[in-house]
Parts: C-alpha cells; sequence; structure tokens
C-alpha cells in the first residue's frame, strides 16, 4: 500500500512539473520579441525622432534632452576622427534614446548621414562614438519599356527609377545617341533596387540590357572581369566603353570650342584656346573621362580650381575652373572613368559657369574630337567562357521579359523570340 501511494505522489510530481514547463513555455512563446534598431535594443528606451532644424546643431539637441555643456564638449573631443560635428545638415534624421522618466535625459543619439550610414553617441556607461550601416536589401527587377516620347516617359510609364535613365544612358553612352531615341524604339532591363528598412534608396548595379534603336538590338552584359570592378560587354564579347568619354559632364552644351585663334571673353585678347568649353549650372558633376592618375588638383589664378589626370604614357586631362574639386581628389589618387573629380563653377578667369575641358596626346594640346581615340579592352580570353556561360543565361531571361501590350501598335510585328519586327 504504501509502495503504491509513493507511486502515485511520484506520478502528481511529474505532472505539476509538466505543467510548470508548459507554463514557462508558453509564456516564453508568447513573449515579444525586442524591437532592434541601429544594432540596439530599444524597448527599455522611450524613442525621440526628429531633423535637424536650419540653423540648428548637434550640441543643441544635446542639450535639450538634458546633456549639459562641459559632457557636450566632451561627446565633440571623443567624437574627433569619427565624426564632425559641423558636417551636421539640417534635414537630416536623427533619433535620441532617453530614460524612461521624468527628466527622459539623452542616453544615446544617432544621426542619420545618410540612407545608409549612420553615427551613434552612445552615452550610458562612458562615452562611445563609432559609426554603424543599415542593412542594404537588394531585388532584382525586370523590366521593359517602349519609347513613345521620351526615354524618361517610358521609364516612369513602367514605375521605374528616373535614376535608370542616367545608368542607361552611361552603359550606352558611345553606342546610342539617347537624344535621338525614337518613337518605336523599346528596351528589357535586368537591374537592382536598394532598399533600407522596406524603403526604395536607389537603383543598384544594372545586370543586362537590351535597346533596340532604330530595328537594331543593342545588347549590354555587366561581367565583372576584374575582383575589384567590371563593364559592359555586347553579345560578341566586345567593350561598350571607349577609352575616352565624348565629354566630361552628362548633360551641357558646348559654349566654346578649341581654337587656335578665339578672342578670350575677359581680357579680349585674341590668342589660341587649347580646350572645349562645356557650360552648365554650378555645382553640375564634373567626370574624369577615362581612367587615370591624378597628377594636380589645386588652385591656380587663370585656372581656378583645376584637376589634372594622367591616363597613361600618351594622354592626359585637365578640367578648368571648378567652383571646387572633389574631397579625396589629390595628386597620385586613380580615378575610374566617369567618377566625379569635381563641380561646375567660374574661378580662375571665366565669365560664366563651365568648365574647361583640356586635352593633351604626347605632351602636346590636342582637339579632342579630332582625334581617333583607341577603344578599352574586350573580355579577355582567359575569362570568354565565363562570360559566354553568363550572356547566354542573361540572353534567355532578357528576351523572355515581355513588352507591354499596350505599348505595341497594331502594325508591329512580334516574331519568335519576342522581339517586334
Amino acid at each position: 500500500m504504501l509502495h503504491v501511494i509513493k507511486y502515485y505522489f511520484f506520478i502528481l510530481f511529474l505532472i505539476f512539473l509538466t505543467s510548470c514547463n508548459s507554463r514557462n513555455s508558453f509564456s516564453s512563446k508568447n513573449k515579444p520579441a525586442p524591437i532592434i534598431k541601429y544594432g540596439m535594443a530599444v524597448d527599455s528606451f522611450k524613442v525621440l525622432e526628429g531633423s535637424i532644424l536650419p540653423g540648428q546643431t548637434l550640441g543643441e539637441i544635446f542639450y535639450l534632452h538634458h546633456i549639459d555643456h562641459p559632457q557636450i564638449d566632451k561627446i565633440v573631443r571623443h567624437s574627433k576622427g569619427i565624426f564632425n560635428f559641423r558636417t551636421a545638415r539640417a534635414g537630416k534624421k536623427y533619433t535620441i534614446l532617453c530614460s524612461r522618466d521624468s527628466l527622459e535625459t539623452a542616453q544615446c543619439l544617432i544621426y542619420e548621414e545618410s540612407h545608409v550610414n549612420y553615427i551613434v553617441f552612445d552615452l550610458r556607461d562612458s562615452i562611445n562614438v563609432y559609426r554603424g550601416e543599415k542593412e542594404i536589401k537588394i531585388k532584382v527587377r525586370q523590366a521593359s519599356g517602349f519609347i513613345k516620347t521620351s526615354l524618361w516617359d517610358a521609364l516612369i510609364s513602367s514605375k521605374m527609377s528616373p535614376a535608370l535613365v542616367m545608368e542607361l544612358s552611361s552603359i550606352y553612352a558611345w553606342t546610342i545617341d539617347f537624344f535621338r531615341i525614337q518613337k518605336g524604339d523599346f528596351f528589357r532591363v535586368i537591374y537592382e533596387e536598394k532598399f533600407v528598412e522596406d524603403e526604395f534608396i536607389g537603383i543598384g548595379q544594372v545586370i543586362a540590357v537590351e535597346f533596340n534603336h532604330s530595328k537594331e538590338n543593342f545588347y549590354a552584359f555587366y561581367f565583372k572581369n576584374n575582383k575589384n570592378f567590371g563593364d559592359y560587354f555586347d553579345e560578341k564579347g566586345g567593350t561598350l566603353r571607349k577609352a575616352f568619354l565624348r565629354a566630361p559632364l552628362n548633360f551641357s552644351r558646348i559654349s566654346s570650342r578649341y581654337s587656335k585663334r578665339r578672342r578670350h571673353p575677359v581680357t579680349g585678347r585674341i590668342k589660341a584656346h587649347l580646350g572645349t568649353d562645356y557650360a552648365a549650372p554650378t555645382g553640375t558633376p564634373i567626370l574624369s573621362t577615362a581612367n587615370g592618375t591624378v597628377t594636380e588638383a589645386r588652385y591656380k589664378r587663370n585656372n581656378g580650381n583645376y584637376v589634372k589626370v594622367r591616363h597613361n604614357s600618351t594622354y592626359t586631362t585637365q578640367y578648368l575652373h571648378m567652383s571646387k574639386i572633389k574631397s579625396g581628389i589629390r595628386p597620385g589618387v586613380y580615378v575610374k572613368q566617369g567618377e566625379v573629380i569635381g563641380y561646375v563653377g567660374s574661378t580662375g578667369l571665366a565669365t560664366g559657369p563651365h568648365v574647361c575641358y583640356r586635352f593633351w596626346k604626347n605632351g602636346v594640346q590636342v582637339d579632342p574630337y579630332k582625334q581617333k581615340l583607341p577603344p578599352s579592352d574586350p573580355v579577355a580570353e582567359s575569362d570568354r567562357s565565363n562570360y559566354e556561360s553568363l550572356k547566354d543565361s542573361l540572353m534567355n531571361v532578357l528576351i523572355s521579359i515581355p513588352l507591354k501590350s499596350s505599348d505595341i501598335t497594331k502594325n508591329d510585328t512580334i516574331n519568335s523570340n519576342n522581339i517586334i519586327i
């Protein structure tokens, strides 16, 4: 009888333990997951968000949240080499993590430098200032468009980012004149879109394009033939890029060409003008027309702010009258074709905003529009097999992207590859 009683007590004890474990398991399953922002759990703070007002400083924002001036001075000193307080700009977002008491003293301040980059000022135990990055999610998108009026309108009607116009015009800079595309042209494109916290922040890599212009197909496939960067090649492995861009600006007009005799607009004297002037609004980005190494980046009385780039033993280019030279551009820096090196201005001997583009061949200034410039290299033979495999797979995807039926007129005929003929 005693054994039976002990047995039942043992069973009841097991049931009790099981019941406790079940309740604990149930409560843990229903416990909400912590809210993570900027790499920190923010549940225990009062979270305040805002944007810097015109004329406002980060120091003022700290002070408004009960951080005194001696503490602010320490924060500024701890930020040296990580973040310059003077670079904080109106309109930029910030988040403050405050204590959950009546004072609501700032424990952390996060300044969003961009959609991706932010700076954390952690004041909890000791002052800790560091940089962080939000996760960028990449989505690959397939799209198509039919030109009725302009490429811009075709992208908008297909609900694509207008930034894609710039990407496509850059890819086809030496192949298609986008000021002359016409009704009936169309394109198919595979490209990346970048998102941060489900917000679209821009275009990523354009992976492949088919552009049909005047009933002729022009293909572009991105191939990374170098561990640092890749380039665009056609269906035969030829490069779409020539050694030099046509101009150092994306959109501009030539206001004065290379000439052996020109009346200078400032001095009025007749003298040689050994450059090509491109008029554009102040602040327009100036691009290096080819890969090369910066040899000069400074100010001179007549040139104003200027940059000089040596491309190889034969060619050198120079860009004058900049409003400012881009940060980080200095002698010895390697720049890629199309990289921004400065901004249009009117410094030096200039009457209005423009860039004077100068071009040297074998040490002599020449007219770039009269030169037979070499093409860039095609896909290397050592990479040919990998390129062909990539190109074939992307080509199959491209030609499978349908054109919207609303984009096709009754007079158009579609062939077996889904191409208008």
